[in-house]
């Protein structure tokens, strides 16, 4: 007898849709976003560099990938499972609206992507960046495109290309992944650099807290001690890991340093893989403040002398 078993949809089902859809879409753009902030930094733009939001992007893109690419992975195994078992599953009305949906961003990625090609060609401003970062986007909305193409269209569903793909999905994440540990660094070396992004803080407050002082009594404080204030609430701070205060030393009338031991260099975290004329060092992005001065230092104790310029800074009349 013919077996007339008619199998139904169920939660399950939508579930597992829509949990798949989702983490690949968190992976796609989380992959591109990983790749743009890498080509932006082998490539720096001198006009728009930004260190810290580089890193925290890379950081965050990276994080995605790590979970979502897996439970992509899992779901779509699962339901290639059922589908494969299951003519009324595989013409399930919600998998075929997400794959043309799919279909859908990707065909107008692509457009989208070789328009703006295009603009820039004919604005003259075709930068090595820009071209690659336009190269990858059209890459990974092409594969994606391609792949939801040949899904609709496959008839045998015990085939094992999902399988290579799913084996090359993961190699190439995992690939991607380390790269970042070259390019941005371990999170040990993050780690560092953001004591070593306090500590420059640290020294901008205690400058400005400095001058703010000679303006006001025009005398330079004997200790940073004197700068602290029970009533607008200001505390000197000290170093965030060793917990020792910074070293302060008067040089002159008018002049005086600031010291800190630093754990990197901040000409090393500016992405210099290479010894491109290019590559700079990276300018701090703590908040302006009107005391703009020159940050960069080495690896170990770095001072940093100052000297006020009192036709600059003129003291504030006593009433």
């Amino acid at each position: 007898m013919e077996n007339t078993t008619i199998v139904r949809n169920t939660p399950k089902d939508v579930f597992l849709h829509f949990l798949n859809i989702f983490t690949f879409y968190a992976s796609v753009i989380s992959f591109i976003t990983l790749y743009i902030q890498y080509i932006g930094a082998i490539f720096p733009d001198p006009l728009n560099f930004y260190y810290t939001f580089m890193a925290d992007s890379v950081r965050r893109s990276t994080s995605i990938l790590a979970i979502a690419i897996p439970v992509f992975l899992l779901t779509s195994w699962l339901l290639a499972r059922d589908v494969a078992g299951s003519y009324e599953k595989r013409e399930f009305k919600l998998r075929k609206w997400l794959i043309y949906f799919t279909l859908f961003i990707s065909a107008v990625t692509i457009i989208v992507d070789l328009i703006m090609f295009v603009y820039n060609f004919l604005s003259g401003e075709l930068t090595i960046q820009f071209f690659l970062k336009v190269l990858v986007v059209l890459l990974v909305a092409g594969a994606v495109f391609g792949y939801y193409i040949w899904e609709l269209k496959r008839k045998d569903m015990k085939s094992k290309t999902p399988k290579i793909l799913a084996w090359t999905l993961s190699s190439v994440v995992i690939l991607s992944i380390i790269a970042g540990f070259f390019i941005v660094g371990t999170p040990a070396t993050q780690r560092d650099r953001r004591f070593d992004e306090q500590r420059i803080g640290d020294l901008q407050t205690l400058q400005g807290q400095i001058i703010n002082q000679w303006t006001k009594k025009e005398i330079l404080p004997q200790k940073l001690s004197e700068l602290e204030d029970s009533i607008s609430g200001f505390l000197v701070p000290a170093d965030p890991k060793s917990k020792l205060p910074y070293e302060y030393n008067i040089t002159g009338s008018l002049s005086f340093e600031l010291c800190a031991t630093f754990t990197t260099s901040s000409k090393d975290s500016g992405f210099m893989i290479s010894k491109r004329e290019y590559a700079y060092p990276v300018s701090y992005p703590y908040p302006a403040d009107s005391f703009q001065q020159n940050w960069d230092h080495e690896a170990g104790r770095v001072c940093f002398a100052r000297t006020i310029d009192p036709e600059l800074y003129k003291p504030v009349p006593v009433k």
